[in-house]
């Protein structure tokens, strides 16, 4: 029985490896059952040249109905149907056949094997130490009972391929747990990161509604209350008028927040003109300056300055009081910068109030934008001096996923 030890260690795989791919598995099965075959054909031929026709008899009924019930386990273990009561019933005829005829030990490895795979715990255990004892018993018996070796050897031998297998068994359960918790850890890293780029949305929308919204509506109402106090002057006319112009802008960027959240116009002008518009749309007399040589710039780089020029503008026209504002645009060799301007009533940027349903909004949702490209966003600002806000994007960004908590206050 030692000898053939090797054989059929494969099988292992098969009992303890059934996540393992299906067409593996299938060639590992077909040559352990190969194996049985031929060596049951040769312990055969071994038996009947070495024995007389009487013998031959009962021993061959013995080994065919042990090939008939390896036969039948091996069937509905391919089809996964219950195979453990014929496995009781193929280790009780194998136990009679090798001792009876000790020629058929070198099959043994087959229904050992089966043995571990068919049962669990102690009835395994049993059922693979009566194979491996029936084999002792057999070849002790070849040996007219006087080779000790004949008897210890299977039993060494089935003792060593236990432990083997009960290794093995671990190390792919252990696999298996692993396995287990890699797919859970994936699974909530994945659910992490949908929360992450929900929230990630969320703010991305909210700046744009306060951006374009948010601000429209505010202009347009000091205008309207403006055109109330005057009325019916001249004057309440024009602040009529340009508060209409605003709240047609205003519902033309809510329909392209709907759709596309993009700026109808702004998108396709040239940077700086698109600029100019944009915060001409709050301060009238806004001027535009230019420094370095005008390129196009990203997608990304663009809309983010739009935006920060919509905020910043409707902030002087909402609280600044300024009578001037200018914006300087700079093209440098790895970014673009954008300062803007107001001599307004400035304040302290230390002392600003936090987001709240009043606002306060305006310079975080500006810091985030730019920084989210890598970017660095300042404010400068004194009370009764004005304020300077600028902002330097790279010309190739990298987007960086943070989400801010929801009460961060403004810088």
């Amino acid at each position: 029985m030692p000898a053939q030890a090797p054989a059929p260690v494969p099988a292992l795989d098969t009992a303890i490896a059934p996540a393992a791919s299906p067409p593996s598995l299938g060639r590992i099965d077909a040559a352990v059952h190969l194996g049985f075959a031929v060596l049951m054909v040769a312990s055969v031929v071994r038996y009947v040249m070495r024995h007389s026709p009487a013998d031959n008899l009962f021993v061959l009924g013995l080994a065919v109905a042990s090939c008939f019930l390896y036969a039948v386990i091996a069937v509905l273990a391919q089809r996964r149907r219950p195979w453990a009561v014929w496995m009781f019933a193929l280790v009780a005829l194998w136990a009679v056949l090798v001792i009876a005829a000790p020629s058929f030990a070198w099959c043994s490895f087959a229904p050992f094997f089966l043995c571990r795979t068919a049962f669990t715990g102690t009835v395994a255990y049993v059922a693979a130490g009566a194979t491996a004892a029936a084999t002792a018993v057999g070849l002790f018996r070849l040996g007219n009972g006087t080779d000790l070796a004949m008897l210890l050897g299977p039993l060494a031998v089935g003792a060593m391929l236990t432990l083997i297998y009960d290794r093995i068994e671990h190390d792919a359960a252990e696999q298996r747990r692993l396995h287990a918790e890699v797919s859970r850890a994936q699974g909530e890293l994945a659910a992490s990161e949908r929360r992450a780029g929900a929230i990630a949305e969320r703010e991305r929308v909210s700046r744009e509604i306060h951006d374009t919204v948010t601000q429209g509506l505010a202009s347009s109402l000091l205008l309207l209350e403006a055109a109330h106090r005057a009325w019916p002057a001249e004057a309440s006319r024009q602040d009529l008028r340009r508060a209409s112009e605003l709240l047609r802008r205003n519902l033309a960027e809510t329909r392209s927040l709907v759709h596309e959240l993009a700026s109808p116009g702004l998108e396709a002008s040239p940077l700086p003109d698109a600029l100019l518009q944009a915060a001409t749309q709050y301060v009238p007399d806004a001027r535009l300056l230019v420094t370095g040589q005008p390129r196009a710039v990203p997608a990304e780089v663009r809309h983010a300055l739009l935006r920060v020029v919509q905020s910043a503008a409707a902030n002087i026209k909402l609280h600044a009081a300024a009578t001037n504002a200018t914006l300087t645009l700079g093209f440098l060799p790895s970014s673009v910068t954008l300062d803007i301007y107001d001599d307004g009533a400035g304040f302290d940027p230390a002392a600003a109030a936090p987001p709240s349903d009043a606002g306060g909004y305006g310079l975080r949702a500006m810091r985030q934008r730019v920084e989210q490209l890598g970017g660095v966003f300042s404010v400068e600002s004194t009370p009764g001096e004005g304020t300077i806000v600028a902002a330097q994007l790279p010309l190739h960004p990298v987007v960086q996923q943070v989400v801010r908590e929801a009460g961060q206050e403004d810088a």
